[in-house]
């Protein structure tokens, strides 16, 4: 396993690059992003298996979420607490990054459209919305409302062209057509915040979902009066799950118990294994899509990961 420090600086959100196997990004905040700034780390994987830093980026408030350019590996977008965006141009670390400013309050999701042409990316907020943008443009092309809590994430459909979904504290899913802002199709899916949701990325209908109550359920968006599955195990509430992107069955989650975990729900209602190497709250998690069972995490121990968890090899 590979570890970094981040001093004084704790994780909120880590992702690999999806053109280098060995480069992540890592958000990070002061004072557990209650106050202060904000430094954005970019770490490389040496052929040694250890994490070093090529260089850092500073901003005056909180990093809650950082997304890859799916057109260009150098650039990433940062949100923050301040409600703006940042394009950042990794090889030009010494240029002030492209402001994006109209969300009204905290920025806490990030998602950058998989199919390329597009090149769209979202951004999810406490103020209740979700924008749309273009990153050659300084206004949003959409904002979407409709969430009645803070909206904790966004994602687009990897198989669905223009179509995206949002979870918020509300409760809710919310299915999304981004040319179409004013009718989402909406279902209750926990009786508690939402903090989380994901694609899998080989079934079109199928999305997951975690919450503050500990669960994590799948949805079929075809048929959504019960949940497809649905699994317990975590203490507290679940922050993050993501599918596998080299299985339809497995995913990984991170939660406020301090653990990082390996779901298949195709074998069982409870982790296939529980990884307890974080001492607080669990807050980034991301596959390598480039390098087959290879996971990061980072949490408000001012540690990020990158491992191989072990029942991987059998999955």
């Amino acid at each position: 396993m590979a570890t970094y420090l981040t001093p004084n600086r704790h994780g909120y959100s880590v992702r690999f690059s999806p053109f280098n196997p060995d480069r992540l990004v890592v958000a990070t905040s002061q004072y557990f992003g209650l106050t202060g700034g904000g430094t954005l780390f970019l770490l490389e994987l040496t052929a040694e298996g250890t994490l070093t830093e090529v260089h850092n980026y500073q901003w005056t408030d909180g990093l809650f979420d950082v997304v890859w350019s799916e057109s260009n590996p150098s650039l990433v977008i940062s949100a923050s607490g301040d409600g703006a965006l940042q394009l950042w141009d990794l090889n030009n670390p010494k240029c002030n990054p492209v402001k994006f400013r109209e969300h009204k309050k905290e920025v806490y999701s990030l998602d950058w459209s998989k199919i390329r042409q597009e090149q769209l990316f979202l951004s999810a907020s406490w103020d209740c919305t979700v924008k749309l943008w273009d990153p050659n443009r300084q206004n949003a092309i959409n904002t979407f409302s409709g969430h009645k809590q803070l909206v904790y994430n966004a994602v687009f459909s990897p198989k669905i062209p223009n179509c995206f979904a949002s979870v918020s504290g509300d409760g809710t899913l919310k299915l999304w057509n981004a040319h179409n802002p004013s009718l989402p199709t909406t279902f209750r899916v926990h009786d508690a915040e939402v903090l989380s949701c994901d694609w899998c990325k080989y079934e079109e209908n199928l999305i997951a979902t975690s919450g503050s109550d500990g669960f994590i359920r799948g949805w079929d968006i075809r048929n959504y009066n019960q949940p497809i599955f649905q699994l317990k195990g975590c203490s507290s509430a679940i922050r993050k799950i993501q599918f596998s992107p080299f299985s339809t069955s497995v995913l990984a989650s991170v939660s406020y118990d301090f653990s990082t975990r390996i779901w298949d729900f195709k074998r069982s209602i409870e982790a296939v294994e529980i990884i307890e190497h974080h001492s607080e709250f669990v807050y980034g998690l991301d596959w390598n899509v480039l390098r087959k069972g290879q996971i990061a995490d980072c949490g408000w121990d001012s540690l990020v990961h990158v491992f191989n968890p072990s029942s991987l090899k059998d999955l």
